[in-house]
């Protein structure tokens, strides 16, 4: 591949996104010490608006060196059927109908455990709802997750050691746990067509594994925290009344419908058309829809599609002519500064490679997936949340 000014430049506005994602905080602070632009200082310490911004600035970069048709062309070029998705799973999964049968499920689960109710669901929360992402996917196992968990922990007044360590144990989790289908976590998803990956294989060979290393995580940290959690942990209680379960059960319809179709935007956008007018018509039965923080995330997330599309000449490159070994670590580290569906979307472009090579790729990809915000596309969904 010719290496050209585009390229050159797509790489640095992608690593000058990644160092921007480090540096919000920083943002954050020139709002409150320099406010005659706070506006501007607050939408540059949104982690959500990163990849957004620097996507624009590419754009406008190819629309001025090339043309705007240039710049059109590259966008048409581009699947932004993901960002759509998440957003309306998201929005969909965090309502109360579902977010009510969710933790229903999760109480109960946790009563049968045996440990005090709320370190039990803490360890619920963390493993069985992640689990779970491998049918509802992992955008609506970290969206259910990180409000469970915003109830029981992140309002309660916690050390801020339990906090991140929560944090990031719920991403590793939730991008480990949805490999046990072929169509839950997007770096499987990416390559599951094209090498044949069915959900038979998947839990052959990811299934026992991915499980067992979200008990064990959830376990850890579990235990770690334990004094704490026995104080802090409690499940809040609702004041909300509760909904009918034909209410619930027509939700719950909608988002198997929505998972179902989440390959065809025409399909899933209309059901959510369809649940939002549900939601307008029931507004009893539902508490504020979560639209800005979803519409912040699929912003996220089609910004690191934009950036990620002149990434290519470079991943694709230090992924070769690596060991299975070597490539498993590989892939983890890279994850941490890229999308993990981006990368395997990358190496699955070359042809003939073996199937460790393959396993190797995708295990590394999710293995990485909580390493940072960016590394999982459910990540920002989860932060936002929190």
């Amino acid at each position: 591949m010719t290496i050209g000014l585009l390229e050159i430049t797509g790489a640095t506005l992608f690593a000058l996104a990644v160092l921007h994602t480090f540096s919000t905080r920083y943002f954050e602070h020139l709002a409150h010490t320099r406010t005659a632009h706070a506006g501007i200082w607050h939408l540059l310490g949104e982690v959500e608006a990163v990849f957004g911004f620097w996507a624009i600035v590419l754009v406008l970069f190819i629309a001025l060196a090339y043309g705007w048709g240039a710049s059109s062309e590259y966008l048409d070029g581009l699947q932004f059927t993901e960002p759509m998705f998440v957003f309306v799973i998201m929005v969909i999964a965090a309502s109360r109908p579902v977010m009510q049968l969710a933790t229903d499920s999760v109480n109960a689960v946790a009563r049968a455990l045996p440990a005090a109710p709320g370190t039990a669901g803490y360890f619920v929360s963390l493993s069985l709802v992640p689990l779970l992402g491998s049918l509802v996917t992992e955008p609506a196992a970290m969206t259910l997750a990180a409000l469970m968990l915003r109830e029981r922990i992140f309002t309660a007044g916690v050390s801020s050691r339990l906090k991140y360590a929560t944090l990031g144990v719920l991403f590793v989790n939730v991008s480990v746990g949805g490999t046990l289908t072929h169509f839950a976590a997007p770096p499987v998803l990416m390559v599951a067509a094209k090498w044949g990956w069915t959900t038979e294989f998947m839990l052959s060979m990811f299934g026992a594994k991915a499980a067992l290393a979200v008990l064990l995580n959830a376990l850890a940290v579990t235990l770690l925290f334990r004094r704490e959690l026995g104080v802090h942990s409690l499940p809040q209680q609702s004041h909300s009344p509760r909904v009918p379960a034909p209410f619930i059960l027509l939700n719950v319809l909608i988002l198997a419908a929505v998972v179902f179709t989440n390959h065809h935007p025409e399909a899933f956008m209309g059901l959510f058309l369809l649940f939002l007018g549900l939601a307008e018509a029931y507004r009893r039965h539902h508490d504020r829809l979560l639209l800005r923080e979803g519409l912040m995330v699929a912003f996220f997330l089609a910004g690191l599609v934009v950036l990620g599309g002149q990434q290519r000449w470079w991943l694709q490159d230090v992924l070769s002519r690596l060991d299975e070994t070597t490539l498993f670590y590989r892939a983890a580290a890279l994850t941490a500064i890229t999308d993990n569906a981006a990368l395997t979307y990358l190496r699955s472009l070359v042809e003939g490679v073996t199937d460790e090579y393959k396993y190797a790729l995708v295990a590394g990809a999710v293995a990485g997936g909580g390493l940072t915000v960016i590394a999982n596309a459910p990540n920002p969904a989860g932060l936002a949340i929190l």
